[in-house]
């Protein structure tokens, strides 16, 4: 029996990885110049990661730009996006990975100013920079970087937890939406080993994780490209947690 499996040829595609000047973002970029894609590098302030992150790329024989945009900014982000299509001439696959944690709080202790700060890059940055890619967009695939705080709850708190679940949701809406042309997912790490966790943190991590370690940027990036490549996956959420959470 023959059977025909579909994937997206990655080669030539373009992509917008947001949050993408270092960490996870970075390893998101690198792995998609691995297969060819040309990576529209984004970042707030850390313009020298930045430029790093499109070094690597270059490097390697890729193609990328970097463009610095406040995701909770619409027209910084708008200007991002159409310099993207003026440089590469389309955008195939949005990544929306800028995020922060937040400071370790309990909801007792949570400001008003921590919850809007935590929100609005998480989500409501994840919602502008879809709207904008959007106007672009007519076939492609957009990928959410959740996490397992989303699923469960999580140590670092109600906020970033919150913000989390809610991409899920917005995940799940999107797929509906804008299927069959364009497949939206989402991953949902555990904890990432990357410089902003300090070591205490990881070793105190790593003993409630079956495996008994965090992951690497590298692993979480392998499920973005799987996810990236598969035309038969939306709606999905992404479990990548070392057996943190087990349904």
């Amino acid at each position: 029996m023959f059977f025909y499996i579909r994937f997206m040829e990655l080669r030539e595609k373009v992509a917008i990885v947001t949050g993408s000047s270092r960490g996870l973002g970075r390893a998101i970029a690198l792995s998609f110049a691995e297969k060819g894609v040309k990576v529209v590098v984004n970042y707030n302030s850390n313009e020298k990661a930045a430029e790093e992150t499109v070094r690597k790329i270059e490097g390697m024989g890729g193609n990328a730009i970097k463009v610095k945009a406040d995701v909770r900014r619409r027209n910084e982000v708008r200007k991002m996006v159409e310099l993207a299509v003026e440089e590469f001439g389309s955008i195939d696959i949005l990544v929306n990975n800028a995020g922060v944690s937040g400071k370790f709080r309990s909801i007792r202790d949570i400001t008003d100013d921590d919850w809007k700060n935590v929100i609005d890059i998480n989500l409501t940055g994840a919602f502008i920079v879809t709207q904008e890619v959007l106007r672009y967009m007519e076939k492609g695939k957009i990928i959410n970087i959740s996490s397992v705080a989303g699923r469960m709850g999580g140590v670092i708190g109600a906020h970033y937890a919150a913000s989390k679940a809610g991409l899920i949701g917005f995940t799940f809406s999107l797929a509906r939406e804008l299927a069959p042309d364009i497949l939206v997912n989402a991953i949902a790490p555990g904890p990432i080993d990357t410089e902003i966790i300090d070591q205490q943190t990881k070793d105190t991590l790593a003993r409630i994780i079956p495996l008994g370690r965090i992951a690497t940027p590298e692993e979480i990036a392998h499920a973005v490209i799987f996810v990236a490549e598969n035309d038969y996956l939306t709606g999905s959420v992404i479990d990548i947690n070392g057996g943190r959470h087990m349904l």
